[in-house]
């Protein structure tokens, strides 16, 4: 079955939201491989998708100076980089509003407890009729514990929950920049929280747990692999090679040169 992405161009997409890019380098014969007329008038070659578009380019300069545009399988992995930093900033976002709400509560937990321990005998023979042990269930087993934790392991907690709702937000900005110290924020971060899960796991498995385990594993290894973290598939230099290579002033330099060279 035919994936319906299969020939799907995320390069004219992509101009179809932003608008093309055109540049007119300083090296002639370069420039003309990038130009052509048409009935409507000179026509420059879009740097993203490659379209021929009427009117005059939008930069001029060195080649060297031209914009580096994403492209191809670029724009692919910049729309990955960007669904795990709305993932990040969503994460973080809900761990800030925890850490809020846990101080809150630290602040105000001897009137909670006093209206926890004046209500539950009063439900509880009502739940008895019911069938149900009100005091042995999960949540109100879980609000006793919470009411009758410490102050100062409270402010920990709330502080703790803080600095990694604040490690998300970070993660979430570098990779939505789609900057390479977040590409590694984003990794280390993730990787140091990977026990955790694994424990969390291995206590109790639910599907919600298995998902946010399998998203942080399959983001750790993508980012190390296709941006090429820690030296891995030749590092950061390689990484910058493929990338220019992929621009479209690169390729019609490349193939100016070998039409050149005799055989």
């Amino acid at each position: 079955m035919q994936s319906p992405f299969e020939n799907f161009d995320w390069s004219v997409r992509s101009c179809g939201v932003r608008g093309h890019v055109t540049y007119r380098p300083d090296d002639e014969a370069l420039a003309e491989r990038l130009r052509a007329e048409t009935v409507a008038g000179e026509a420059w070659r879009c740097l993203r998708c490659g379209s021929y578009v009427p009117g005059a380019p939008h930069g001029t300069g060195p080649a060297a100076d031209a914009p580096l545009v994403l492209r191809g399988r670029a724009l692919k992995d910049a729309l990955i980089l960007r669904l795990l930093a709305a993932e990040r900033f969503i994460r973080g976002v809900l761990l800030v509003a925890l850490a809020y709400g846990i101080h809150r509560f630290n602040g105000s937990r001897d009137s909670l407890r006093k209206v926890f321990d004046e209500f539950l005998p009063t439900l509880t023979p009502a739940a008895e009729k019911l069938g149900v042990d009100l005091q042995s269930t999960g949540p109100v087993r879980l609000i006793d514990k919470a009411l009758h934790t410490g102050h100062g392991t409270l402010t920990l907690v709330s502080i703790g929950v803080l600095a990694y709702g604040g490690l998300q937000l970070l993660e979430g900005v570098g990779l939505w920049l789609m900057k390479r110290w977040g590409e590694y924020v984003a990794v280390v971060g993730t990787s140091i929280f990977i026990p955790l899960e694994v424990y969390e796991l291995a206590e109790k498995v639910t599907w919600l747990r298995v998902v946010a385990f399998a998203v942080n594993i399959a983001a750790v290894v993508y980012l190390v692999y296709s941006k090429r973290l820690f030296g891995l598939r030749g590092g950061h230099a390689a990484f910058e090679a493929e990338r220019h290579g992929e621009s479209l002033l690169e390729v019609e330099r490349a193939a100016m040169a070998s039409s050149t060279t005799p055989d």
